[in-house]
């Protein structure tokens, strides 16, 4: 697995906790918000806005505070409407790429703050355009491999119109268009096949091997950035040895 998917998995992992101390909550309500902006309120022809639904109960927020993150979104509540989203790009220790999707009402108090993480990080914010290029946006899916036959994963994925499944050690990774994402998603489902990331992510097309100081300064930058209030993913093309990545979840 790439280090990406392997940092989504332990973000899941973290979840339940975050959620207890509001982190969790917070950022899903504005991902709701904006999604319901976007394409409306109705998460059967709105696909962001399902997955975001589909998040928040995940870790079990209530029903109307999923209501009113949309409402809020489509105009029927006050505060939708000073979100901003954009997206801060740059470079991570050992040259790595680093995007950071950000949703926030005073774009002026949140870059600054992005900035300073990457400085003390060892790395540094760069122009718009300077790593996007080096990702794809996709549908992914992990199933853990024990318990699963490899030739019913790959049967039901690629029949729903997965792109393409990579195997790992202890996981597979289903990659999926963003438009048959939850078609597959659900065609797993229907064969109760189990997963325990799924979430549309930025793949990146290449990765850089970090070790040591780097690795931790990696590891630091991420945790940092994504417990940033007004931070809602971040996507960089890092891999290292999975014991580091296990230390943190």
């Amino acid at each position: 697995m790439s280090g990406h998917s392997k940092w989504s998995t332990i973000k899941r992992k973290k979840a339940a906790t975050d959620a207890k101390r509001g982190k969790v909550f917070s950022k899903l309500i504005r991902e709701i918000t904006v999604a319901a902006r976007q394409g409306g309120g109705d998460a059967d022809t709105n696909p962001r806005l399902r997955l975001a639904i589909d998040r928040a109960k995940a870790v079990n927020m209530p029903s109307e505070n999923i209501s009113r993150a949309i409402k809020k979104g489509t105009g029927e509540l006050e505060g939708g409407s000073q979100l901003e989203e954009y997206c801060c790009e740059g470079y991570g220790p050992g040259k790595s790429a680093v995007l950071v999707e950000v949703v926030t009402d005073n774009r002026n108090r949140s870059t600054p703050e992005i900035r300073k993480i990457f400085d003390r990080c060892g790395g540094s914010l760069g122009k718009s355009g300077c790593v996007a290029w080096q990702f794809h946006k996709r549908g992914l899916i992990v199933v853990a491999a024990n318990g699963i036959q490899e030739e019913a994963l790959m049967e039901t994925a690629i029949e729903a119109g997965a792109e393409d499944i990579r195997e790992g050690e202890q996981e597979f990774e289903v990659i999926t268009a963003v438009e048959s994402f939850h078609t597959v998603k659900a065609s797993l489902e229907a064969k109760q096949i189990p997963y325990t990331v799924a979430e549309i992510t930025m793949i990146p097309q290449n990765t850089v091997k970090l070790a040591g100081k780097e690795a931790e300064q990696m590891l630091k930058m991420m945790e940092e950035l994504e417990d940033h209030d007004d931070v809602q993913n971040v996507f960089a093309n890092f891999d290292m040895d999975d014991s580091l990545l296990e230390a943190r979840s």
